[in-house]
């Protein structure tokens, strides 16, 4: 049976917050002597990057402050706690989600300046493409650092979810 638009959407971010805490797993798996290598540095801004990006999207969805969008030198500790509020603030929109709600047309400012309007189902939409994305190139950086990449497909999700 197919669930509604809104629930679906909760259900992504469920996977999504499985799928980025196992990021932050995995990063811990890359030898103490290998983090202050090019390749852990980035897998860490990246990550620091999808939080921010959260955070700045809810930002323009819901009103709220920005934060930068491209952290440098991020500490893991601090991208872990982020994510935590992030988390959080996204699972109290998301738990309001309704039809309307998704059809509403946002308009909003990008970081540099120029205006956007979209209807929040296709922000919601870009977010999880976001991700998706940069969690590839985290999980290359962590191989390429000596650590072992999280699995982080949708499927991998389910199979542990039933």
């Amino acid at each position: 049976m197919a669930a509604d638009l809104p629930a679906r959407f909760r259900r992504w971010f469920e996977y999504e917050r499985d799928a980025h805490d196992r990021v932050l797993d995995s990063l811990a798996t890359i030898p103490e002597d290998r983090r202050s290598s090019p390749e852990y540095r980035k897998a860490v801004d990246l990550l620091a990057h999808v939080v921010a990006a959260r955070r700045n999207w809810l930002a323009r969805i819901v009103g709220g402050p920005a934060v930068p969008v491209f952290p440098r030198d991020a500490r893991i500790e601090d991208v872990a706690k982020d994510w935590t509020e992030a988390a959080a603030l996204w699972t109290e929109y998301l738990d309001k989600l309704d039809d309307d709600e998704l059809a509403r047309v946002v308009e909003y400012r990008l970081s540099d300046g120029s205006a956007g309007r979209e209807v929040a189902e296709d922000l919601l939409v870009q977010l999880y493409g976001h991700s998706h994305y940069h969690r590839g190139q985290i999980a290359s950086l962590v191989r390429a650092a000596g650590g072992e990449p999280a699995a982080t497909d949708f499927i991998h999700w389910l199979r542990r979810s039933n």
